[in-house]
């Protein structure tokens, strides 16, 4: 039997402030602790772009500027480091990989829902690939990087 993995986006959220782009990361707390920006699973039924939206917002408070989501052409996949999750079987996800433009909170600022988070920083590019823990999320934000710099 083909192992299961579970569709997912990755969101890489950022904000012009000033003269710079900062990028949002965020602190994991549940299943394993490290630095990722915000991502998460495709219900059901639900489209990729509403998945990204509903994502960003529960993991951060935050909305897409204009309401403008940016589709990558650029997929992956992981594997749990934990065993399968028993009631569902997938032992990792497939992602595929969006932008989204916030603007930049007051006083810099974002709400987390504090189940998967325990807290968050704007970074810029360097900073920001220097602190996620996983390989693809560093090449994903310099990917978004080049193209946000265009």
């Amino acid at each position: 039997m083909k192992p299961k993995f579970r569709r997912a986006v990755f969101i890489v959220t950022y904000a012009k402030k000033d003269d710079s782009i900062l990028y949002l990361i965020l602190k994991r707390h549940k299943n394993w602790k490290g630095w990722e920006f915000p991502k998460g699973g495709i219900d059901i039924g639900e489209s990729e772009r509403h998945a990204v939206i509903r994502e960003l917002k529960e993991e951060t408070g935050l909305i897409p500027l204009n309401n403008h989501v940016k589709k990558f052409n650029i997929k992956g996949m992981y594997k749990y480091k934990k065993k399968p999750n028993s009631s569902t079987g997938f032992v990792g996800q497939s992602y595929k990989l969006f932008a989204i433009e916030v603007s930049f909170p007051k006083y810099g600022k974002i709400k987390i829902d504090g189940h998967e988070h325990s807290t968050w920083k704007w970074f810029d590019i360097q900073k920001a690939k220097n602190k996620v823990t996983f390989n693809n999320q560093k090449d994903c934000l310099k990917i978004v990087d080049e193209w946000v710099k265009k």
